[in-house]
């Protein structure tokens, strides 16, 4: 049986539809991400399903059990708010141990289960510790270990980690994951950061507008993107309008052979910066100049304008011999790299 459903999920404020008839479906032990731009609706689905908001209309079920009308706090799932909400009057063993108390756990099982979940998050013997003696990195530890102190069914988090800096938040994303695929509980990670979506998801769902516009694996939402608009989201994207011609399909710059459009209006097309050929000499498909360079360590990005189309290419590091801004290069769009999309945006 899945673990969590959501069926026909609207949510109004008024006059404001903030989550748009939305339905999915996240199996049990799976890692889910739930991504998009600010405003999109993440937030208001994720406190939909913990029971801090109501659905205007729709059902959400958890192992096949209708919850709409279910308490929060009977819902039997922990939760990570972005300002992680910890107690700061109680120190780290208290703040962990609140949820089991109140449920009436003795003494002795709270504070065994305390030091099993500070081992659990690498952060033993500091019960006694106060909040704000902690980094935020253990502040993080501390707010999952109290989430997970109640074994739930269904772990929620807000943004978790966007507080923290960014080597700190790489090596937490990895934390995370390897606790959620160690512990097999289904997880939901509300995030605007597409690195931290890629890096620790089973699944990501890409919202706009309080709508899904793809369910994927990370991968498949990458190579394989549903809309222009997750495309563009996901990673970088060149998109380019074309129209068919003899043997492929050509724009105001250039013209990549073996790519079959439809007939009569524009496509729009995506591909990749890294797919992108650039050679320093030649008479390749495609003439760009060289407007701009970017070092980026591990690889190099290079602006091109090609008629009215403006593409980024990421080459590996090489002399900027071959491409100084202003200098003449030729591009290569592989067919096989590029995601056709109708006019009006769908594949």
């Amino acid at each position: 049986m899945s673990g969590l459903e959501l069926v026909d999920i609207t949510k109004r404020f008024g006059t404001v539809t903030a989550v748009d008839d939305i339905t999915l479906t996240v199996a049990d032990g799976t890692f889910v991400c739930l991504l998009g731009p600010s405003g999109c609706g993440k937030t208001t689905l994720l406190r939909m399903i913990a029971g801090l908001e109501d659905p205007t209309s729709g059902d959400i079920r958890l192992q096949g059990e209708r919850l709409n009308d279910t308490p929060a706090h009977r819902r039997n799932l922990g939760m990570v708010f972005q300002s992680l909400a910890l107690f700061p009057h109680l120190n780290v063993g208290e703040n962990i141990a609140y949820p089991l108390r109140i449920r009436g756990g003795s003494p002795a099982s709270c504070e065994a289960r305390v030091r099993e979940l500070l081992d659990m998050v690498q952060l033993p013997g500091v019960e006694q510790r106060a909040i704000t003696q902690l980094s935020g990195g253990q502040r993080q530890r501390v707010a999952i270990a109290r989430a997970l102190a109640v074994s739930p069914q269904l772990f929620l988090l807000d943004e978790p980690l966007s507080a923290l800096d960014a080597k700190l938040r790489e090596t937490m994303q990895m934390e995370l994951r390897q606790l959620q695929q160690r512990l097999g509980i289904t997880t939901i990670v509300v995030t605007h950061d597409q690195r931290e979506a890629m890096t620790m998801s089973d699944q990501i769902v890409v919202m706009s507008k309080g709508r899904v516009e793809q369910m994927a694996t990370p991968i498949e939402a990458y190579r394989k993107p549903a809309s222009p608009f997750v495309a563009d989201f996901l990673g970088q994207a060149n998109l380019i309008r074309v129209k068919r011609a003899d043997n492929g399909a050509s724009f105001d710059g250039g013209f990549i052979p073996g790519l079959e459009v439809p007939a009569g209006a524009e496509s729009l097309v995506s591909v990749r910066p890294e797919d992108v050929i650039v050679t320093s000499s030649g008479n390749g498909p495609v003439q760009a100049d060289v407007v701009f360079v970017r070092e980026m360590g591990a690889n190099i990005e290079i602006y091109l304008d090609a008629g009215q189309e403006r593409i980024v290419a990421l080459a590996a590091p090489k002399s900027h011999g071959d491409f100084q801004v202003g200098a003449r290069v030729s591009l290569t769009l592989p067919p096989d790299a590029c995601v056709v999309f109708g006019a009006e945006g769908a594949h």
